[in-house]
Parts: C-alpha cells; structure tokens; sequence
C-alpha cells in the first residue's frame, strides 16, 4: 500500500511552507518539467471526526462539495476544469477529505478562485441533498454490500478498534447514511470548512511567491473564524485478547486471512519508533521480495500471494496488517500458522545486515521515484500535515529510515505483532447457501 511518509521525497525540490494570516496553511512544491500545476485544498476532517450517529457525513459532504455556490452554478467548477483539458477529484479518508484539480499553470489562480468560493459559499437545498444522498446509498451498497472481501473489512476495522471512530466506514453504515440531512451536512461544513483547519497545496511550474501573492488574492480574502476545530476522539484502550471474523459467503471464489493489530502512527509513536515499522513491514511484506512471499509463496508454496501493509500515516494510533491467500488444498488454518512462524522468526531473531540493508534501500529508492510524479509529491505534504506532522518531517524521512537498526525492526516486531493482541479475519466461501 502507497503511504504519503513512505513516499517522502530524498533530495527532492525546495519545498516553501507559509501560513496566512487567516490561517490558511500554504506548501508550495516547485516542478518545473511541465507547464502543469496540481492544486490541492485539505480540510483536517474525515470520517473519523463525524458525529455520534451521522456516519458518512464527512464522505457525503464531499459529494455535495461540487454542487453550486452563491455565485457559481452546479456543475459551473466542472465544467470549466473540463473546458480547460483539466482534471479534478476529491477523496475523504479517516482524517482528512482534499479536492485537487491538475490544469495548465495560467489556470492556477481560477482553481484558487473556484476552490475558495465553495470553502464559504456553498449553497444546500433539499432539491440538491436528497438525490445525492441516493447516490451515496447506492455507492455503499454496490462497493460494500455485494462485496465480501469489503463487507469482512468493515468487520475486521470494527473489531479492531471496539472504541475509536477509525472502526467506523468512511461512506458511513447503511442505516445511518439513510439518515442524513441537509442540516447535518450544513453543522459539519459550518464546523471544518474554514480557513484555519485547511492546508493548500500547490505543486508544479510555480514559484513560492507566485503562489503566495495568489492565494492571498483569492484565499486570503476569507475572514478567519478564529480557533481550528477541536476533534474530538476516545482513545483506543489497548487490546487483551485474540479476536477472530469469519465471513463466509458464496460469492467468495478464493478463501483468504488477515491478521491486523494496533499499531502507532507517526503522530502517536516514540521517535524511530513508526521508521522501525516501515522496515519490518517491507521486511515481512514487500511483493516479491519480503519474506512472507519468499517462504510461503516461492519456497513452500502454501499460498498464492503473501504480504503486509501498515499505515503509519494518522492522528490516532493505527493499524498493521498481514494477508494471505491459500494455494488450492491449503486450509486457512494451516497458511495462519505458518504466517505467525514467519513473523514469531521476525520476533525471535535479529534481521541479517545485507537483507536489512536491502529494505532501508527499496524504502528510500521508492521515496525518490515518487519524485516524478508531481500530485504524489502534493499528497505526501498534504497528508502528513493534515495528520500532525511536518514538512521537515517529510523531508527528513529517508534519514529517518537510514538509522533505523536489527534491533529495532526486532523490538517492533516484538511489540506490535503479538499474536495474543491480534485480530484474524477469515473470508470463506460458503458452501451451504
């Protein structure tokens, strides 16, 4: 999985960090290859941060974000991304929803002025919430519902987290979404929507004053409201037992298993602490080449595909988890047991030099290619500040990775992928129905 501090840039480009007097942060990433510019807006909320019985509102709020204002037209924004060969999208994940248009570098400042407009303009009527949140409903229930591998996610996150709101779906449950409102969807755009929670990214053929003198034209003209939003999040009390999903449906046509645990984040981890997870996990987990894959896909040959992704980027502490899929004959039994043996070895010995070596060396390789793509480099920044790092934080990763040492990767493992704190998730095929 592509993760934003993973990613981070190793002697990448000056990068220019700015904050408005109204708040506003700026990150400007010059990249002069093209005349293009990617233009990112992040709000500090996802769907994490909806409410006590709204889930979804902070992924539907997303979809009602390109509805009209004031003083443009529904669709106007789209419209005139499209006529200038532009492209635009937006994303809401569990801390953060960001909306990003790529366009010609003399376009910038119409992006800015489009973008800012619905940051304080946007214009809700029942005519335009109840028809989109038919869109959403259908949205769940054609990518979540009739999906079982999604439908056992959901199960595992809520198993994972019994008390965070990271447990919660981004769409938001069924039930919940038929319920949402204009006004709800008005509270939380009221609520996140303003300058001070919000990040600008620009990355492409721009200098930092260019962009500067830009966004005060545009942004700047917004009042401040005063303090960021408070978000408001229990915390997850650390786990005391085993817990196991099954799912068995049949529609399944390949069985596969999950192992997950609790893992901390950059936010919430020791220093070096989230570095030393990032190695274990290319360790254990890389395709084709981490262990997982070398022992149980190449040499023994129980399973057709093994890996492990963590997501190190977060407010809150996250998550690791390790999959595997079972050759045919293979039990989901039999390939569990021989993933805990690949990850109690990880527990029990120090990593080799040279293959410790080898890992650090695909992370930071992997960080420098991400240089070449000009809206990674924008969702690196964008992420790691919405989610409480920094830009020197990013910057500085690959040194980060650099010190990590064997007895580190062994500490992590020893401390995160504890199998007596570990939740399993079984996807099966069900052969009765």
């Amino acid at each position: 999985m592509s993760d934003a501090l993973k990613d981070a840039p190793s002697g990448g480009p000056d990068i220019s960090h700015v904050t408005l007097k109204n708040g506003l942060e700026i990150v400007v990433i010059p990249d002069h290859r093209t005349p293009v510019v990617t233009h990112m807006v992040w709000y500090r909320n996802g769907s994490a941060d909806d409410p006590i019985g709204k889930s979804g509102i902070a992924h539907f709020l997303e979809h009602l974000m390109f509805k009209g204002t004031e003083k443009h037209r529904q669709g106007e924004f789209s419209d005139v991304v499209t006529a200038l060969g532009g492209q635009e999208n937006a994303f809401t994940s569990v801390d953060y929803t960001a909306y990003y248009q790529r366009v010609a570098r003399e376009h910038l400042k119409t992006m800015m002025e489009f973008e800012a407009d619905r940051m304080t303009g946007l214009v809700l009527t029942d005519e335009i919430v109840d028809p989109e949140r038919d869109v959403v409903i259908e949205e769940r229930r054609m990518r979540t519902d009739t999906d079982p591998a999604a439908e056992l996610g959901e199960a595992l996150a809520a198993t994972l987290f019994t008390h965070h709101p990271y447990g919660k779906p981004i769409i938001g449950y069924m039930h919940e979404i038929e319920g949402l409102k204009r006004e709800d969807a008005l509270n939380y755009y009221r609520r996140f929507y303003t300058p001070e929670n919000a990040i600008l990214v620009v990355a492409g053929d721009v200098s930092k004053d260019e962009v500067v003198r830009l966004a005060d034209e545009t942004y700047g003209k917004i009042a401040a409201r005063g303090e960021k939003p408070v978000r408001l999040r229990p915390r997850e009390p650390d786990p005391r037992s085993t817990r196991r999903v099954t799912l068995a449906d049949p529609k399944v046509e390949q069985p596969s298993l999950q192992l997950a645990w609790l893992a901390p984040s950059y936010t919430t981890a020791t220093k070096g602490e989230a570095e030393a997870l990032e190695v274990l996990v290319q360790l254990i987990g890389a395709s084709g080449t981490g262990r997982l894959h070398r022992k149980l896909v190449m040499d023994e040959a129980v399973a057709v595909a093994a890996g492990a992704w963590y997501q190190s980027t977060a407010v809150d502490r996250s998550r690791l988890l390790v999959y595997g899929v079972p050759r045919p004959g293979v039990t989901l039994e039999a390939l569990e047991d021989r993933i805990l043996a690949v990850l109690d070895d990880m527990a029990k010995h120090p990593v080799e030099a040279g293959e410790l070596r080898r890992a650090k060396t695909r992370l930071v390789a992997d960080a420098i290619y991400a240089q070449d793509s000009q809206s990674s480099l924008a969702r690196m920044y964008g992420s790691a500040l919405a989610t409480g790092s920094t830009v020197d934080d990013v910057k500085t990763w690959p040194e980060a990775i650099e010190t990590v040492d064997a007895e580190a990767v062994q500490k992590a493992a020893q401390t995160c992928l504890n199998r007596h704190r570990m939740v399993t998730g079984y996807l099966m095929k069900d052969e009765a129905a």
